[in-house]
């Protein structure tokens, strides 16, 4: 049968709730019991019907006030109880289940992570454990009694606050939890394990002491210290940006292998991807760092913008995920650099989201219909969802955003809420009206601003007119006009910058582009400017403006606004990469332009000015970046003419690279700006280093003299991306080394899954049967299935349908384990209309293969009707 989707439009408010839970859990890996006891309330007088969700386990019995009851319907998702004879307007019901954790590779509801047994609820996870109104805008206060073996699981975690416990004569202990404040069946939590753990304390601002947990797997407890520290910085931050004080006696943080997402935001007990906690400097790099740090603040932010305040349905999903993203993000932003940040999250965007938009599944950040809510947790919803967010405090400035925030806070604390009641707040707080703006939660795509300018000499008026278009998605034909902020500077070709003048009033640098064409005027501008457009990724959107080479070269030169320093030098690779594409169709030679050439020196011999924005500066687009420029992408093609430019750049400034490279050595390794700085810029200079006549024994030094992963993971990065005769050996070195830890070695496997090798698919089909490689993680498969798949896109759409091939036969598999995972990687497969016809045939038959499996999960189906589609 085939799935039916659900509407936004068809909510309705549920006609029963529950708003009181106690559950009981005897713990056993292959058998737990399960008792759950429900304070039912009738919310609609006329209802007589009550139906709960639940699938996957085991059902036993079922009361109701304390009598047998067996007036139900059961089918596989739900049963369904006729109260009619009863008309009862408060009831108990009384749930008694069995599941098999050992048996659930799904990873959601109940299952086991290594040797703890831990609890997945979000979206839809509770329900398969036991019966539930299982739905966000149902919220009750949970009770939880855990027994099991002390000695299997010394620690026995869920929700709120312990209140109880105690030990049994059978060698087993039971420890209680309550948590005081509402929460809907997602927010639920159970942890049991043996574990490190790590203490600390936070006082909050109105004196409070919070104690502090972190549970790691035995033996880690070393590398649990940054994510402790990251973790007092968010609710320090918290308090002094956004005055939200924590509000429960513990925090914990528990790390689990087995993990389908990157953490989940549980009240009190956040259960995370253990990537996104262990960190020291032999294990992890700069990059990891600073993850760690983002991810714990993101669920730490969620205690209020997602738990005290929650969605009411799932297509509001972006009302806790757009916001947290964007408060997270700005927690970064204001610890470390703020235009590094940015940069980073716009080249995030534009390579996934961007990419998203162009799909089958191009969807708004409120969408309005789904099949299966996994496929919700999408970078639209989440990235772009921050960027609406962000693009409202441009429109309102930090002030107004704060008095919205508050009036957010106070108007929906301990309810289940909308993206237009938060919209709403910001509005009614600011006085701004945002209108039209709400378009950009019920539109998709990426809009694309046209811009063109008129300079008059004689009046000295200079003129910006901008056309606003979103093109037709998958889902959506027609587009109306969006509020777009689009933030602006001028500059003379000295570099001068000119003041925004109407008349002899001084303007803003943020235009409101609202129409489909616009004409904004400037006076007093003494001579033709330079426009820098979109300062500071203003809008998520795309940009069209003929720059000239000497234009680009001014606002690389003079632009105060780092960003577009940054995006100068894209536009200026971008051209670069499009006139040698048109070079290598017509087998002519490649060529590299002066102008390039001219930008690089510049970038290069200025890089005392901002060594962590000189690297990402003369960072190479990678293949997908450089992809989102065409609307057919060749993946050979981009493949062949990116190695030109990094072959070439290396050799015309390798004396100029090898003395950034000598003079930013460091005396040791620091997690500090200054040192992640130094060692970004280093180790981008080795990787076009790696590409001359000396390559081979800068990479094999520089990895020999590491004394951090950072720096190791580099030397292997350049040795295998140049494929040195080095590259080998030390590939084998890290495995000897690293074998037995599983996050260490998905760095490995990700670079092997990224070889420019012409056998890369046979490497990486002989590293599913390597001994550090397990397919029911989703970590491991992830970094090489998913990297392979999604990261070396000349090597997967190979033209003899290989890459798709390989790629079909492990979503078979995992079709039957774990098809919120499958649904993850076949992403790059659904994107067929970007490709030539050959490769569309290919990819079109390996969905149809997928499309005609009997058993086919609605997670996979989704996205492959739409793909056919």
């Amino acid at each position: 049968m085939q799935p039916k989707a659900k509407f936004r439009k068809d909510y309705k408010v549920p006609d029963y709730t529950i708003n009181e839970i106690s559950l009981d859990f005897q713990l056993d890996p292959n058998r737990t019991f399960i008792t759950s006891i429900l304070n039912v309330e009738r919310k609609n007088p006329e209802a007589n019907q009550l139906r709960l969700d639940g699938h996957s386990f085991e059902f036993l019995s079922l009361k109701l006030n304390d009598q047998p009851f067996e007036n139900y319907v059961k089918d596989e998702e739900s049963l369904t109880l006729d109260l009619s004879e009863l008309n009862l307007d408060q009831f108990q019901l009384c749930i008694e289940t069995a599941v098999n954790p050992a048996q659930n590779t799904s990873l959601q509801g109940l299952y086991l992570s290594g040797d703890g047994i831990c609890t997945q609820c979000e979206a839809e996870g509770f329900r398969q454990m036991t019966y539930m109104l299982d739905r966000p805008d149902v919220l009750a206060k949970y009770r939880t009694k855990i027994t099991a073996s002390k000695a299997k699981y010394p620690f026995l975690l869920s929700n709120g606050n312990r209140i109880a416990q105690g030990e049994l004569e059978d060698g087993r202990h039971w420890v209680e939890w309550e948590d005081p404040f509402l929460k809907p069946s997602y927010l639920f939590a159970l942890v049991a394990g043996d574990f490190d753990l790590l203490q600390d304390k936070f006082i909050t601002m109105s004196g409070r002491e919070v104690a502090l947990e972190i549970y790691v797997d035995r033996g880690n407890l070393d590398r649990a210290g940054w994510a402790m520290e990251s973790l007092k910085r968010s609710m320090k931050w918290d308090e002094q940006r956004f005055g939200l004080e924590y509000d429960l006696d513990i925090y914990m943080i528990v790390a689990v292998d087995f993990f389908n997402m990157g953490a989940m935001e549980n009240k009190g007990l956040n259960v995370f991807n253990s990537k996104f906690v262990l960190a020291n400097p032999q294990t992890a790099t700069d990059e990891d760092y600073m993850n760690v740090e983002s991810v714990i603040a993101h669920e730490y932010f969620h205690n209020w913008t997602g738990n005290r305040i929650t969605c009411r349905d799932w297509f509001q999903l972006s009302l806790k995920e757009g916001l947290t993203v964007f408060r997270d993000q700005e927690f970064t932003s204001d610890l470390w650099s703020r235009a590094i940040k940015r940069i980073d999250d716009v080249r995030f965007l534009r390579a996934f989201q961007f990419a998203e938009d162009a799909s089958p599944m191009a969807h708004p950040i409120r969408p309005e219909k789904v099949i299966e809510m996994n496929n919700f947790y999408t970078v639209t919803v989440y990235e772009k969802g921050a960027e609406v967010i962000r693009m409202i405090h441009t429109l309102l400035g930090e002030q107004k955003f704060q008095q919205g925030m508050k009036l957010y806070v106070a108007e929906n604390d301990g309810k289940a809420a909308t993206c237009e009641d938060f919209v709403s707040a910001m509005e009614r707080a600011s006085g701004i009206d945002l209108t039209q703006f709400r378009r950009w939660y019920s539109q998709s795509g990426t809009p694309e601003l046209t811009v063109s300018d008129h300079y008059d000499e004689k009046s000295k008026i200079y003129r910006l007119q901008v056309a606003q278009m979103t093109p037709a998605t998958a889902d959506q034909l027609e587009k109306a006009n969006l509020h777009i902020p689009l933030k602006i500077a001028l500059y003379g070709s000295d570099g001068a910058k000119i003041s925004l003048q109407y008349e002899l009033l001084t303007v803003s640098d943020v235009l409101d582009v609202i129409h489909d064409r616009q004409v904004f005027e400037f006076h007093n501008v003494p001579q033709r400017p330079v426009p820098a457009l979109l300062c500071d990724f203003s809008a998520p959107v795309r940009i069209d403006y003929n720059y000239t080479t000497e234009q680009l070269l001014t606002l690389l030169k003079y632009a105060e606004n780092d960003f577009v320093r940054w995006d100068t030098a894209q536009t200026l690779y971008i051209n670069e990469l499009r006139a040698n594409l048109t070079r290598y169709h017509q087998n002519e030679p490649l060529q590299f332009s002066n102008d390039l050439l001219e930008a690089l020196m510049l970038i290069v011999d200025n890089w005392q000015q901002d060594p962590e924005l000189t690297a990402l500066m003369l960072t190479l687009p990678k293949e997908t970046e450089f992809a989102e420029s065409f609307k057919v992408i060749d993946p050979a093609g981009i493949a062949a003419v990116r190695t030109f430019m990094q072959q070439t750049i290396a050799s015309e400034l390798k004396d100029r690279l090898l003395i950034i490279y000598n003079a930013n050595k460091l005396d040791g390794y620091r997690v500090e700006a200054k040192d992640i700085a130094k060692r970004a810029l280093r180790n981008v200079c080795l990787s076009y280093l790696a590409f001359t006549e000396q390559g081979n024994g800068i990479v094999n030094r520089h990895y020999q003299q590491s004394d951090n992963m950072t720096d190791t993971l580099a030397a292997l990065s350049a040795a295998t991306k140049a494929q040195l005769a080095c590259a080998d050996l030390l590939l084998k070195d890290f495995e000897e080394k690293w074998h037995h830890d599983g996050l260490v070695m998905d760095k490995w496997f990700a670079l092997q899954a990224t070889r420019p090798d012409e056998n890369v698919l046979q490497i990486v089909q002989g590293l599913l049967e390597h001994r550090s490689f397990n397919f029911n993680n989703p970590n491991r498969l992830r970094s090489l299935v998913g990297t392979f798949a999604a990261q070396n896109p000349r090597a997967f759409h190979a033209i003899d349908g290989s890459g798709y091939r390989f790629l079909i036969d492990i979503l078979i598999k995992l079709n039957e384990s774990n098809p919120q995972v499958a649904a993850r990687l076949i992403d790059p497969l659904i994107k067929l209309g970007r490709y030539d016809s050959q490769r569309q045939t290919l990819m079109r038959r390996g969905l149809e293969r997928l499309a005609g499996l009997e058993n086919l999960a609605r997670d996979l189906f989704e996205k492959i009707d739409k793909a056919l589609q």
